[in-house]
């Protein structure tokens, strides 16, 4: 299996602490050596970055860490490949554009018969995962819907009912956003902390940094952190259950459903 990341917040957030952890267990605290992406919005435009090395290893991601980025919304993901090779047009996030925006997008588990998934209209995929062809599945599905996902309640509706779908081919946790919005849907492991004032000190649970939020942020700032496993060693984290759909906006969990 591999792991998921996603931040979203009110104000421009540096993502580096908590990209160090998850970097840490691809493949140096964790088996997750088969690439590594990371995607993060900026002006409406999105950067992705991706390679196929581990991401303890690799230089990119090493240059990552050591970069400011500070941004609103932001999707990583290791990769422990199940289905399809260990290349650069099958590591995660995903990202297409659709009417005008960006949408960026996240996968962990392994589906059984994902080439039903396929379509010969609209949305293909590009690499042989189980994972973006999932991917260009939700994407179809709701054009052929016309559901607006930049909508947080539609979106919500749709995609509980299509990940439902999905998750009975078994294992679908899943990060989804347009920079605005963050869905997150769990099968198995999916956990969230929103950070807000007053804040402290925390440690990352695989590498030796321990940042005093108080520190560096303001007394308005919130800011949510999902991950497959939690990322610190002291903070309470909350568990996602399976077949739930979250949906964030400025670091908060809107209230839908």
């Amino acid at each position: 299996m591999c792991e998921l990341l996603a931040m979203s917040a009110n104000t421009p957030t540096d993502i580096r602490f908590s990209f160090a952890g998850l970097r840490q267990r691809g493949g140096r605290t964790g088996p997750h050596r088969d690439g590594w992406g990371l995607g993060f919005f900026e002006a409406g435009g999105l950067r992705c970055f991706h390679d196929p090395l581990p991401a303890s290893e690799s230089k990119i991601a090493e240059l990552l860490s050591q970069l400011p980025i500070k941004v609103k919304v932001a999707i990583a993901h290791i990769r422990q490949a199940n289905v399809g090779a260990i290349e650069l047009k099958n590591t995660h996030p995903f990202q297409r554009e659709v009417n005008g925006k960006y949408w960026c997008y996240a996968h962990n588990g392994q589906l059984a018969d994902s080439e039903s998934l396929v379509s010969s209209h609209g949305f293909q995929a590009v690499g042989t995962t189980d994972s973006e062809r999932a991917f260009c599945w939700l994407l179809n599905q709701a054009k052929v819907a016309k559901i607006d996902l930049t909508n947080p309640q539609s979106g919500y509706t749709f995609l509980k009912h299509r990940c439902d779908q999905l998750r009975r081919m078994g294992v679908f946790n899943m990060l989804l956003s347009d920079g605005d919005t963050l869905y997150c849907y769990c099968t198995t492991k999916l956990h969230w902390i929103t950070r807000r004032a007053p804040f402290g000190q925390t440690h990352l649970s695989d590498v030796d940094w321990q940042v005093n939020f108080a520190e560096e942020t303001s007394p308005k700032d919130v800011v949510t952190i999902i991950a497959t496993q939690p990322l610190t060693l002291d903070e309470q984290w909350h568990a996602m259950q399976a077949g739930e759909l979250t949906v964030w906006q400025q670091g908060e969990m809107l209230k839908l459903g």
